[in-house]
């Protein structure tokens, strides 16, 4: 269902506007409104918030200390050390040798998971939910090809996945972006349980290598408490992201100046609904409040930090705003 005629929601106009903008008609997923985010890459930082494990070469320093591209540290020469590193200006200006030691750069790769179950095809201002998260994964992914990462993961939903090996450059990106236009035009009818959600999870749990950096996108619809140990198993060795997508209405009820009864459906259950009436509004924040809480305590259990993103706004203004937050 689409909302557009409640009183706090941008007009028509505004909205057409936007659209027109990010090339979208914010249902539909077209490559061209995904290549707008090669150009906005300066909105996010993928730099990494923990130590990586590693050994092979790029552009992250990790822990050990050794034969490398970055300078860490001098220290005493000890037997064995490697007579290249020696550091002739300390031993000159002290009287003993001293020895260079450097970080080892690792190359990280970024996996994003993109859930575009049933829950996902839902907008009621700007875009949909699918839309936003593709959204996202595409800024995501521009922007590790900026930094040199290798880009793979999953996009799936409750009857298929596709999944995609690291891939360094553009090329990565542009691949990641093609499966996420292809995928989105075969939504699911089917198989609406959790299952899919938790096996998705464990796959990614089977492909995430130590010292990734692992985004899992989705509006956690089909998050239940199962998935929590195959995610909290990719926070031991990976940064894991939860980007979370969320529409207004399920946040609160649009308001109305005056009482309108309307039909809400999930496509197998009916809600009946009475915009306008302040008991109900309360009653329906309660719930959206209650279930929020819940869902970023699977996050949090789960190890992952969580940023949240709306539907019914475009990515830059949220960012440029700080509308989009972590979630503590």
């Amino acid at each position: 269902m689409w909302f557009n005629k409640v009183s706090d929601s941008p007009t028509p106009a505004n909205i057409d506007q936007q659209l027109a903008t990010l090339a979208s008609d914010g249902v539909h997923l077209s490559i061209d409104e995904m290549l707008y985010y090669q150009g906005k890459v300066s909105l996010i930082d993928l730099a990494p918030k923990k130590a990586l494990h590693g050994q092979l070469a790029g552009n992250y320093l990790a822990r050990t200390k050794g034969r490398g591209m970055e300078f860490d540290e001098v220290r005493h020469y000890q037997n064995g050390d490697d007579i290249r590193a020696i550091d002739w200006r300390v031993t000159a200006r002290t009287g003993k040798t001293h020895t260079k030691l450097f970080r080892e750069e690792v190359e990280r790769p970024v996996l994003i998971a993109t859930d575009f179950g049933n829950s996902m095809y839902f907008g009621s201002r700007l875009l949909f939910k699918s839309v936003q998260a593709a959204h996202v994964a595409a800024l995501l992914g521009w922007h590790a090809s900026k930094r040199g990462d290798r880009l793979g993961g999953l996009v799936f939903n409750q009857n298929q996945h596709m999944e995609l090996k690291p891939k360094s450059r553009q090329k990565g990106v542009l691949h990641y972006l093609h499966t996420l236009e292809e995928l989105h035009k075969v939504q699911s009818t089917e198989n609406t349980d959790n299952q899919y959600f938790y096996d998705n999870c464990l796959r990614l749990k089977q492909i995430a290598k130590p010292g990734a950096l692992v985004y899992l996108i989705t509006d956690g619809y089909h998050f239940d408490s199962r998935a929590i140990k195959p995610l909290s198993q990719i926070s031991r060795h990976c940064e894991l992201v939860v980007c979370h997508i969320h529409d207004p209405m399920e946040l609160a009820l649009p308001n109305f100046h005056q009482k309108t009864a309307v039909a809400l459906t999930n496509g197998e259950q009916e809600l009946q609904l009475t915009l306008g009436d302040k008991k109900t509004a309360r009653q329906y924040q309660k719930q959206a409040d209650e279930r929020f809480e819940q869902l970023h305590g699977y996050f949090r259990k789960a190890g992952a930090r969580c940023l949240s993103f709306s539907a019914g706004e475009s990515i830059e203004q949220q960012l440029k705003s700080g509308v989009a937050s972590w979630i503590p």
